[in-house]
């Protein structure tokens, strides 16, 4: 529980930028995290966790506390699910094969994606028909300013698309401590997403499990996704945006080949990826900063890009999108 001063934040964060922070601590539960806080609460606090879905564009001139609260924990059951509590600091894959060993349902789908289980609520992150908030039951988070740990449920995280309460309406007011989800104990395999059933073809799987799913769900994102471990990126960088079926017709007329997907409100979920590529970035590089060759989605910092190279990069592919197709891409990933 030591602060230490003046620490490179490279380690911590996959694209790799190398920003420091005046102030770095982790803690391992939340008591740990208000002994941090409260001392400090008149610094500016940035808590990580993966780092996997930050860019980093500056210095810090705060503190910075990493999240390590580990542990998974079968809380109880009924005849249908499993209720599954693991800390916020928990690898999110690793918390998936744990899963997936005990014959738990739902989290198939979401194999491979970097970060923690923390940021697993607050993006609701999402793979191939398959969000969070599909599996959410509650969390425990610490209100910071009031000193006090509250609990949430579905309906409180205000969950949609790659989005959260604790994204825009509380961020900054509190730290996730653990999330519980709701795991099925007998599993509705969901292969009609993207290349799942090709790939289980491919992989000549004669009997379908929640592991021959995961299993083509890791084959697939290898295939195409960079490892941020060998690679600085934070995966998807851009979502896909939303438009209304009226725009989506004019957009049909002109670019014929243009790839969506039709929502239950009625409009249109553009592939973002496809808009960036069509726009020519896929491939692109500048200096050490540049667009996967792979998945035009993912900006890569190939050695030592500065965090404000990348985020360059990004507000040019936005520009040029808007010119081109007049949609405009909001960034996933969080920017500091």
């Amino acid at each position: 529980m030591q602060i230490q001063e003046n620490i490179s934040l490279k380690p911590y964060n996959t694209f790799g930028i190398d920003a420091k922070t005046k102030f770095f601590a982790s803690f391992k539960d939340a008591e740990e995290l208000g002994s941090l806080l409260t001392p400090h609460s008149k610094l500016q606090t940035l808590i990580l966790g993966g780092g996997s879905n930050i860019l980093l564009t500056k210095d810090f001139d705060g503190l910075v506390l990493k999240n390590e609260i580990k542990g998974i924990t079968e809380l109880h059951e009924d005849r249908e699910y499993v209720y599954v509590k693991a800390g916020a600091g928990e690898n999110w894959h690793q918390f998936v094969l744990h899963c997936i060993k005990r014959n738990w349902a739902g989290v198939e789908n979401l194999s491979l994606i970097p970060g923690n289980v923390g940021a697993s609520s607050m993006q609701n992150i999402g793979a191939y028909g398959v969000e969070i908030d599909d599996l959410f039951w509650d969390m425990e988070a610490w209100h910071i300013k009031e000193k006090k740990i509250v609990t949430f449920t579905k309906n409180d995280c205000g969950f949609a698309y790659r989005e959260s309460v604790f994204k825009r309406k509380y961020k900054d007011q509190f730290v996730i401590l653990n999330v519980t989800y709701q795991l099925r104990k007998k599993p509705r395999f969901n292969t009609s997403y993207g290349a799942i059933e090709q790939e289980l073809k491919k992989m000549e799987v004669k009997e379908l499990t929640i592991k021959a799913i995961s299993d083509a769900v890791i084959a697939i994102r290898s295939s195409k996704l960079p490892d941020p471990a060998k690679i600085g990126n934070a995966g998807s960088f851009f979502k896909n945006p939303e438009i209304n079926n009226a725009q989506f017709l004019i957009l049909k007329t002109q670019f014929p080949t243009i790839v969506c997907y039709p929502l239950e409100n009625g409009n249109m979920k553009l592939a973002a990826g496809w808009l960036i590529e069509q726009c020519g970035w896929k491939g692109f590089r500048r200096g050490d900063a540049g667009c996967h060759a792979k998945q035009a989605l993912v900006l890569i910092n190939y050695a030592n890009a500065s965090g404000t190279e990348i985020y360059n990069l990004s507000e040019e592919i936005l520009q040029s999108v808007k010119a081109k197709f007049n949609v405009m891409l909001e960034r996933e990933v969080n920017i500091v």
